[in-house]
């Protein structure tokens, strides 16, 4: 017997109820749909090939809808494909915390540069790893540059004393470029900082004289650039520039006059007192600059004569002036 038949003998109560409960599950089933069917025009429309089957899953999963059309339309208006930017992959990405629209917009950057291979799965695997994809993209496209000491600094300038005892500070410009392999692990803008300020440092200190820094300060940057201080960074260093340099004291000359009241000045040897000469001054002053460097006098160079005071007492009074002059 046919279901229509069933109907005919049942009692009109029965099949008003049973046309009623159909027609509720049918107009429940639409109305379900009818909040993701806008979504799923504009999907159909832009060929971002997401089913409405998807975007009730999604809503099930709590993930929103609006969030992954988007990032899905704005893909494929890109140019990238379904197989580069899997819609699952987006929700899984998604209720991972990652950022999507990010995401999505790091590689569209990446596409257009066409100097960037950037695959999804390394952009989220930078997003989820707390950095901004986006902005590393962009840093590999068009170099930052990175102020040394950076702005803000209780330090205005980097100081270096070279071998003649002249005292430089220095303003350094980084240009860096992001390296996208070793954003996830690499250090930061701070490493970049230090190590090229301790470069600097370094290499003034081993120039025998402040005037040939101040003739040529790119003998600075290429021996700071010649130490891969991009190492295990996030960055590449393209290019380091002196931004500015001044000269600053004459250390040898402020350490004499700090321990002037306890170490006085002698131009050569003294009795049973401590005393301090300054040798390319006084006693070899006679001497040419190549003789002098054979004897590995210069201008930093302090002769110290100790005498019969307690060594207690004089390394607490060279201490104290140390700690003065900084």
């Amino acid at each position: 017997m046919t279901f229509t038949g069933l109907l005919g003998q049942a009692p009109p109560v029965v099949v008003l109820g049973t046309a009623g409960i159909i027609l509720l599950v049918v107009l429940g089933f639409l109305a379900f749909f009818a909040k993701f069917f806008w979504l799923w025009i504009q999907c159909v429309m832009t060929g971002a090939n997401v089913r409405i089957w998807d975007l009730a899953g999604m809503w099930f999963r709590k993930v929103d809808q609006r969030t992954i059309v988007r990032a899905k339309i704005m893909a494929v208006q890109a140019g990238l494909t379904d197989q580069e930017v899997p819609v699952k992959a987006l929700e899984a990405h998604y209720l991972a915390g990652g950022n999507v629209m990010q995401v999505i917009r790091a590689l569209i950057a990446a596409r257009k540069s066409k100097i960037i291979r950037l695959s999804f799965r390394e952009a989220t695997a930078i997003d989820l790893a707390g950095r901004d994809v986006l902005e590393a993209v962009q840093t590999s496209v068009y170099p930052k540059v990175i102020d040394c000491p950076p702005r803000g600094s209780t330090r205005p300038s980097l100081d270096a004393v070279a071998k003649d005892g002249i005292q430089l500070k220095v303003r350094a410009r980084v240009t860096v470029r992001a390296n996208l392999q070793q954003v996830i692990g690499g250090a930061m803008e701070e490493t970049i900082i230090a190590r090229v300020g301790e470069g600097i440092v370094s290499a003034i200190g081993s120039s025998e004289d402040h005037k040939v820094v101040l003739k040529n300060p790119d003998l600075i940057s290429k021996a700071v650039l010649a130490k891969r201080l991009d190492s295990q960074t996030a960055f590449e260093i393209v290019s380091i520039d002196i931004a500015d340099i001044d000269v600053g004291e004459n250390i040898g000359a402020r350490l004499i006059a700090a321990l002037k009241e306890t170490v006085p000045f002698c131009p050569s040897l003294g009795e049973c007192q401590t005393t301090l000469s300054h040798p390319a001054s006084t006693s070899h002053r006679s001497l040419s600059p190549e003789e002098k460097n054979l004897l590995n006098i210069d201008e930093a160079l302090l002769r110290i004569s100790c005498g019969i005071e307690p060594t207690d007492w004089l390394i607490h009074q060279f201490r104290e002036c140390l700690q003065k002059i900084g």
